[in-house]
């Protein structure tokens, strides 16, 4: 079996010690190993999904029947977009275990190969109700891409409404809902509202987890200019070769002016007024996703000053 590199850092301990008791149940030498090949799955999966894929392999070869290596298997692949192989390994994982805490991402996976339809069976189905608070949420936002997929933009936007949304209580979700609201917003055309949540996303996005300063940056319509490409040009333009000066000193009759004149273009500011109105459309799907079981305490949608 070809191994792969492991840094000289890397020890095996870094895993979370669920992970190392579950690797108790293998022999000292090949635990230490798979092990050190799942803290490179984590340490590689944002930024090298094809590197940390490869290493998920490797432990998967060792260690099979540890349901925390499929579960790292699974996320290797998902990262890949390999969602048949991640919905396996997922569902392998959860017959070892029992546990319903991959169920949204086994629904995303549903999702990935173009069955929205199955996402949102699984939306409504009792699994739902005994994921933690997290999970409810992350349900709810597959929920709500599935409609997306089905250009069901006014349920999509209802599905996503919810207390969890309107709370002021910042959570480990509350950027990714927020953000996801706002652009079912922008989607369905509505501007206003959707560049009023931008700008809340923003403000609980504290680990830039989402681009949402850059999307409400592009609706007020801003430009990014890099300063040092600009100034460079300006030296360039200022650059006088001692063949042009001596030619400006030879030449009295050239007295010819070049003037520059920088344009400024101005960005119209958007009007952030909102009618606080809900059309029939959206009341009508609301209604619709309500009947199908979706959406279990589904709420109106205002700011909730209580503490969750």
């Amino acid at each position: 079996m070809k191994r792969l590199p492991i840094p000289e850092d890397v020890t095996g301990e870094e895993i979370d010690k669920d992970v190392r008791q579950e690797l108790l149940s293998l022999p000292k030498g090949l635990a230490e190993d798979v092990s050190k090949n799942l803290v490179m799955v984590a340490r590689l999966i944002d930024e090298d999904p094809e590197g940390a894929y490869a290493y998920s392999k490797i432990a998967l070869r060792l260690a099979s029947r540890v349901a925390a290596v499929r579960e790292a298997a699974g996320f290797a692949a998902y990262a890949n977009q390999k969602y048949s192989e991640a919905l396996a390994e997922f569902r392998a994982a959860r017959r070892m275990t029992g546990s319903v805490d991959l169920w949204p991402v086994m629904a995303d996976c549903e999702r990935g190969l173009g069955r929205p339809e199955k996402a949102l069976e699984m939306a409504g189905a009792a699994e739902v109700h005994k994921l933690d608070k997290a999970g409810q949420v992350e349900m709810r936002l597959v929920a709500a891409g599935a409609r997306r997929d089905m250009d069901q933009l006014d349920a999509a936007i209802v599905t996503l409404q919810s207390p969890e949304l309107a709370s002021n209580t910042v959570q480990p979700w509350t950027a990714r809902l927020r953000y996801a609201y706002a652009d079912a917003l922008l989607a369905a055309g509505r501007e206003d509202e959707a560049r009023e949540w931008f700008a809340k996303a923003v403000e609980s996005d504290k680990d830039g987890s989402t681009d949402a300063s850059d999307r409400l940056a592009e609706m007020d319509g801003v430009e990014f200019v890099d300063a040092f490409v600009e100034d460079d040009d300006e030296d360039e333009s200022d650059t006088v070769t001692d063949a042009e000066a001596d030619v400006d000193v030879d030449d009295d009759d050239d007295d010819d002016e070049v003037e520059f004149q920088d344009d400024v273009s101005v960005a119209d500011e958007l009007d952030d007024e909102d009618d606080g109105t809900e059309d029939d459309a959206v009341a009508e799907s609301k209604d619709d996703v309500v009947k199908e079981g979706v959406i279990e305490n589904d709420a109106p949608l205002k700011e909730d000053d209580d503490k969750n």
